[in-house]
């Protein structure tokens, strides 16, 4: 990549960091009500983020073997009951994560 190529290509990237960061407040100011439906979509879209991550993780397992799914499934569902009972989304994803790895190597 010359280096005209790469000044280009940190300029996107900084310009749809920036972009993404303050179009929102532009879009909705303070100073008015935030329509229903963006609300409705701050209350369903982490579900259905969480949900769509879930099936992309688990749409290669390859049950013809234990070792292909049972890592996934061990540490998946140790990731859902820690989040229940502890409720803390980070440390979920760290130890299902950590469990994960351990598991496979």
């Amino acid at each position: 990549m010359t280096i005209i190529e790469q000044i280009i290509t940190v300029s996107m990237a900084v310009l749809a960091t920036v972009l993404t960061r303050f179009l929102p407040f532009l879009i909705f100011p303070g100073n008015r009500q935030t329509p229903r439906f963006i609300q409705q979509l701050g209350t369903f879209l982490p579900g259905a983020i969480m949900a769509m991550l879930v099936v992309y993780c688990y749409k290669d397992l390859n049950f013809g073997t234990p070792s292909g799914y049972v890592p996934a499934i061990i540490a998946g569902l140790v990731t859902a009951g820690l989040h229940l009972w502890k409720n803390n989304m980070f440390l979920s994803i760290a130890v299902g994560t950590v469990l994960y790895m351990a598991l496979v190597n």
